[in-house]
């Protein structure tokens, strides 16, 4: 395992990756262990990453192309698969989030597991769980806060064409 330190316009982001590919990238407010100290810093293996995420934060870049190892139950790799699938620009709730896996949208038990399975989203960004939103659409639940979810969501609206 390897972590390396990514400045962005949302605050330091920390990436951790092992020879499957990406397992974690962190915001500053996530809950980050304090044994995060004790793995090797590299900027080796993590040039895609910092090219895309440039790309990314530039309006450049829509999709990702890195190998991703994340770690989770079934259920919450189906969640995160079903996170990638949400297009650029666009937003869901968490109850079509939860239709995306199958269930009815009026299913809130469902749509209450795709809300907890979304707060351990280990990839933000790449794992664009800052694309789900309150039934209402407002803002909610966000490990990196509020702030950069707007920010997220300002960015990709911004970035989209007008024709």
């Amino acid at each position: 395992m390897r972590r390396h330190h990514l400045d962005s316009p949302i605050g330091e982001l920390i990436a951790l990756a092992d020879e499957q590919g990406l397992r974690s990238l962190l915001f500053p407010g996530h809950r980050v262990p304090p044994s995060i100290e004790e793995i090797p810093q590299s900027e080796q293996g993590f040039e895609a990453l910092t090219e895309q995420l440039g790309e990314y934060f530039d309006g450049d870049r829509h999709d990702f192309d890195l190998p991703l190892a994340p770690r989770g139950t079934e259920f919450q790799l189906r969640a995160w698969e079903a996170l990638r699938q949400i297009p650029y620009g666009q937003t869901r709730s968490y109850g079509e989030q939860a239709a995306m896996l199958g269930g009815s949208e009026a299913g809130h038990t469902l749509a209450r597991a795709v809300g907890l399975a979304n707060n351990r989203n280990p990839i933000s960004i790449i794992v664009p769980c800052h694309r789900v939103i309150g039934a209402d659409g407002s803002l909610v639940g966000y490990g990196g806060g509020l702030e950069s979810k707007r920010y997220l969501l300002d960015l990709e609206s911004s970035a989209q064409p007008l024709f």
